[in-house]
């Protein structure tokens, strides 16, 4: 079988005076928040995410298409200091950590289900819900979304960050990984399963890049790429972030 073409990377804007001007107001909103830019109120866990691989027609992205196991880190947060439990954009990161080269770093947003919505952050109270990439990505076969949808079987993720440290303490929560086209249904291709919860000082350590850290034949794609890009540099700069917690040695947010 001969190996799909990888796909090109992506274009590099990061130096340019716009690509400056939002670093750096990103920055000295950070500073003046004194600590994260964005989803400043969280939970870390450690956790392990299993990969079932793509039904149907692969995606040429190896780390979807084929079965494994990896360890994981996982934070779930709400995006603006409201009052636990309001409705907020809540967030949900997962820092797959690969063998070899930057771990998989995938953050997404409360939103809709459906092809429309998925492309909305919305608001919500529980944490039990559909997350989604909200930007598409690219590779060398289609453009697709990436999500974690709620798992029926599993405990109830509660609404507010007591009550999902409280779900993480009795049970193993669950998410399942999913992959769509712009139009099409989600489809399964694996779960994460949530452990401990870490310290806060891991917590406070834990950034990610959902731009740079992403597995061989997957980049993101539009604008909104570049402006997280630029958002999460700044964001990096104010907290003095330059490692990756949780064994990784990649470039942070």
């Amino acid at each position: 079988m001969t190996p799909p073409t990888p796909a090109p990377p992506a274009r590099r804007r990061s130096a340019g005076p716009a690509a400056r001007a939002v670093a750096s107001a990103s920055a000295a909103l950070g500073r003046l928040r004194r600590g994260r830019l964005l989803h400043p109120a969280g939970r870390s866990f450690s956790a392990e995410v299993t990969m079932w691989g793509t039904p149907g027609p692969p995606t040429g992205v190896a780390l979807l298409d084929d079965p494994g196991r990896y360890a994981a880190t996982v934070r779930l947060s709400r995006g603006t200091p409201t009052p636990d439990g309001w409705p907020d954009v809540l967030g949900l990161a997962v820092r797959v950590h690969l063998d070899a080269g930057r771990p998989f770093d995938l953050l997404v947003s409360s939103s809709g289900a459906a092809p429309v919505l998925r492309n909305l952050p919305l608001p919500r109270r529980d944490f039990t819900g559909t997350y989604s990439t909200i930007m598409g990505y690219r590779t060398a076969r289609r453009r697709l979304w990436l999500a974690a949808l709620a798992d029926p079987e599993a405990v109830d993720l509660g609404r507010g960050l007591a009550a999902l440290a409280a779900a993480a303490r009795t049970d193993a929560p669950r998410l399942v990984l999913a992959v769509a086209s712009a139009v099409g249904p989600w489809h399964p291709v694996g779960q994460v399963t949530i452990g401990a919860q870490l310290a806060a000082r891991e917590d406070a350590a834990l950034a990610f890049d959902p731009v740079r850290n992403l597995p061989p034949g997957l980049r993101a794609a539009g604008p909104l790429a570049w402006l997280r890009e630029q958002t999460y540099r700044g964001s990096r700069r104010a907290r003095g972030a330059a490692t990756q917690s949780g064994g990784s040695t990649a470039a942070t947010v």
